[in-house]
């Protein structure tokens, strides 16, 4: 190779460099925002007014999402439209047991609890093949629970709190949503945007019926709101929900899904940060711990998984965050909680962290 060729290619290289670090950083933005959004829950949210928030901040995010997308609405079948509603349904679910959950446990395990999706999600999918995942997973996944289990005992050995349990439970809904969703046929092929939207009006309408007979009713609890907690619900309804999915939408056909997965599965690590810097969380020894071991079974969890999958099909996208995602999955599921899209097919949906 000549000089001046070879001075070309480090050039093209270092313009493709320039250019991922450009989509990367604001996925990276995504994980940060949505590893935040646990504190951001647990300032605003209490025992009682759990439902009412919720139908505030899908209100927040619908609006604008809406608009986003209405076009892409006009599109969408009967079935599709009945595939995104059971799907928000269980979303819906997902919603109730986290926010739940956070009002009882500290923002950082809850952050760190429902990155689990990660190990549960391949664990289901496993199950209803009747396959048996690696060994390598299997020892991921142990580690997790072992990390989980020291997290929840904090400076000392207790049983852990009903939050924490809440969001576990979180964390397995969110896995049977990720299954749900790459299963179900009439949605494999929908557009990412229409599909969410309905998945979010569809929680909204179910949050709005459970309101009636629980909680303070929605319009009196935005009323009741100080500036600092209306700043909260904004953050949650827009940032977490509108601008995450977004840029997952934006960022994906940049780069790869796969580069976009790995990035937003940072998200347990920035929920830790924020929530012990910002939110003043004491994890103590084991918590610490028990924090390490998780981020690190999590991590080997998917890249174990990830081996034992068969090449993917791009008629056929999963997604998992909180989100997401996300699912995660997520990613959400959160679900990653999200999902992930292709140049082929946008996803059928996403585990949006909201």
């Amino acid at each position: 190779m000549t000089p001046s060729r070879s001075a070309a290619s480090r050039s093209a290289a270092s313009r493709s460099a320039a250019r991922l670090w450009r989509t990367d950083l604001p996925v990276v933005a995504v994980a940060v925002v949505w590893g935040s959004s646990y504190l951001a829950t647990k300032d605003i949210a209490t025992q009682a007014d759990v439902v009412p928030l919720l139908v505030l901040r899908f209100g927040v995010a619908l609006l604008p999402m809406g608009l986003l997308v209405a076009r892409r609405l006009r599109r969408l079948s009967a079935a599709e439209i009945g595939g995104g509603a059971v799907l928000g349904a269980i979303l819906a679910v997902i919603l109730l047991l986290e926010t739940y959950g956070v009002v009882h446990t500290s923002a950082t395990n809850a952050g760190l609890i429902i990155s689990l999706t990660m190990v549960f999600t391949p664990l289901t999918e496993g199950l209803l093949n009747r396959t048996r995942p690696s060994r390598a997973f299997m020892a991921a996944a142990g580690l997790s629970v072992l990390g989980v289990a020291l997290l929840t005992e904090g400076a000392g050995f207790h049983r852990p709190s009903s939050g924490d349990l809440l969001v576990l439970g979180a964390a397995a809904v969110r896995a049977v949503h990720v299954v749900v969703m790459h299963r179900m046929r009439a949605v494999r092929r929908t557009d990412g945007g229409a599909l969410t939207f309905v998945q979010l009006a569809a929680a909204l309408v179910l949050f709005a019926l459970v309101s009636v007979f629980v909680g303070t009713a929605p319009w009196r609890l935005a009323g009741s709101f100080d500036p600092g907690q209306w700043t909260d619900l904004l953050y949650l309804g827009l940032m977490c929900t509108v601008f995450a999915f977004f840029v997952q939408m934006w960022a994906v056909r940049r780069t790869s899904p796969s580069r976009v997965s790995l990035l937003l599965g940072t998200e347990p690590l920035w929920a830790a940060v924020i929530g012990v810097l910002i939110g003043g969380d004491r994890l103590g020894l084991l918590g610490a711990l028990g924090a390490v071991l998780v981020l690190a079974g999590t991590t080997w969890g998917r890249t174990a998984a990830g081996a034992d999958d068969p090449a993917d099909d791009p008629a056929d996208p999963v997604g998992d965050h909180p989100g997401h995602a996300g699912d995660h999955p997520g990613p959400a599921g959160r679900p990653a909680s999200v999902g992930e899209p292709t140049e082929a097919a946008e996803p059928s949906g996403v585990d949006v962290e909201v």
